[in-house]
């Protein structure tokens, strides 16, 4: 997505944010555009406390201004807006690209309603061509990828796990654990695989985001669409 689009569609989502609002401030690049947006609404009065999904976004909302609080302090939340790396259309969601899954599932669960910011290319027929995300105990990692080999298999997709690295290093999430990226291939049955693979004890939490997403802000050549799911 360009940077215009990004601009577009968080200055489109910011509209729907009233002064009084808790918030889940989501993580990633468009996540950023609409923090951007955000903290000049807050700079002209918009009276919000925000709950960061990652260490990233934390930091650039206090470089902003942008009143944080925790999950500690603020347990319940009025809206989480974040982007998505996959969108179907049951809204079923990928998510983590950056490695925040964890946090930014907690957060969205931790809210009434949850938007997603995105731009077309977002949208899929089937969830898969994207990665999954899967965030992993450091304890067993060798273990715990195996049995989401066999998860795989079960489901008749690929099993294509990998650790990932970053800068010749095991990559460690905000949350202290490792993140496995799996290559599934198309997903037949979204809300199978995503319970079999909470099964797996070393799992810690996936990027399948089922029945959280309420609205889609979608950017595109025409302007910004908002798509709305059917309960």
């Amino acid at each position: 997505m360009s940077d215009q689009l990004k601009a577009e569609v968080g200055r489109a989502v910011c509209e729907v944010i009233e002064s009084g609002m808790r918030l889940g401030i989501g993580t990633g690049s468009t996540a950023e555009a609409f923090i951007g947006v955000l903290g000049e609404k807050v700079a002209q009065g918009l009276d919000i406390i925000g709950v960061p999904t990652s260490e990233r976004t934390a930091q650039l909302c206090r470089e902003l201004n942008i009143p944080l609080s925790t999950l500690e302090e603020t347990s319940e939340l009025d809206l989480t807006i974040d982007g998505a790396d996959e969108i179907d259309p049951a809204f079923r969601l990928i998510k983590g690209a950056g490695g925040a899954l964890l946090r930014e599932k907690i957060v969205a669960a931790a809210s009434k309603t949850m938007y997603v910011i995105a731009d077309e290319s977002k949208l899929v027929e089937k969830l898969g061509a994207f990665g999954v995300p899967i965030e992993v105990n450091l304890f067993g990692m060798a273990a715990t990828r195996l049995a989401i080999k066999r998860v795989a298999r079960q489901h008749d997709l690929v099993d294509d796990i990998e650790l990932r690295m970053q800068g010749g290093e095991v990559f460690i999430s905000d949350g202290g654990h490792c993140i496995m990226d799996a290559s599934f291939g198309h997903i037949r049955d979204a809300d199978a695989l995503n319970i079999s693979l909470l099964l797996i004890p070393g799992v810690v939490q996936h990027g399948l985001f089922i029945d959280m997403a309420d609205k889609i802000f979608i950017a595109g050549r025409q302007g910004v669409k908002i798509l709305e799911r059917n309960k």
